[in-house]
């Protein structure tokens, strides 16, 4: 398999299979790059060593981007693990999404149905505090929780389109057409089997004869 193409490009179409796949790949390189942040902070104040494990690099840290109240806190944050911090969460978000897009050609539907299924129900979440607690910001919460599962459905669960669509070819046609066990060969005719060739000796002997009395 084509790994750069798998992991950074946006063309094509993938399957469940590697849409799971690749957020594994993305935990395990979020859980390195946490244990790196953290070791950067080994020293205590009072000189001891501490290492606490905190797997937040999650996608949902991109939406605080967006809320002027996480502004303060970044800037207060060391250099370090902030540069560390973005530089993993852009390769994570590229990652996602790549192989979220490929994963949506494969249902035949467009990339833009990001926005809807991660977009606007992550934007909600960052700033649900800050809407007024009426029935009708209920039924936007509702409707935003409602998105998120659709897409979380429609990407991790559902399966992709049969055979060829606008976006490529089907990424399991390949698997299934290896999958299938070869049939045998056509046996050959043999003749020299078959025909059975009679020896000019077989013939009856000359003179002998039906008589016509018997």
């Amino acid at each position: 398999m084509d790994w750069t193409w798998y992991l950074f490009r946006f063309d094509g179409r993938i399957n469940r299979a590697l849409l799971w796949q690749a957020l594994l790949i993305v935990s395990l390189l979020a859980g390195l790059l946490e244990v790196i942040g953290q070791i950067i902070h080994l020293p205590n104040a009072d000189g001891s060593l501490k290492l606490s494990l905190k797997l937040d690099f999650g996608l949902g840290d991109l939406f605080k981007l967006a809320d002027p109240r996480e502004h303060p806190s970044l800037a207060s944050t060391d250099r370090a693990p902030l540069i560390l911090r973005a530089l993993g969460m852009s390769l994570f978000l590229w990652v996602y999404l790549a192989t979220a897009i490929k994963r949506l050609h494969d249902r035949d539907r467009s990339g833009w149905w990001l926005v809807p299924f991660f977009v606007v129900p992550g934007l909600f979440n960052q700033f649900s505090d800050l809407l007024p607690d009426t029935n009708v910001m209920l039924l936007f919460n509702l409707a935003a929780s409602m998105l998120w599962l659709w897409g979380l459905v429609e990407m991790f669960c559902v399966p992709g389109t049969v055979g060829d669509n606008r976006f490529g070819p089907d990424p399991l046609a390949g698997i299934a057409y290896e999958s299938t066990p070869a049939s045998p060969p056509a046996k050959s005719w043999d003749q020299g089997r078959e025909i059975e060739i009679v020896p000019p000796s077989a013939s009856p002997p000359g003179g002998m004869h039906v008589k016509r009395g018997a």
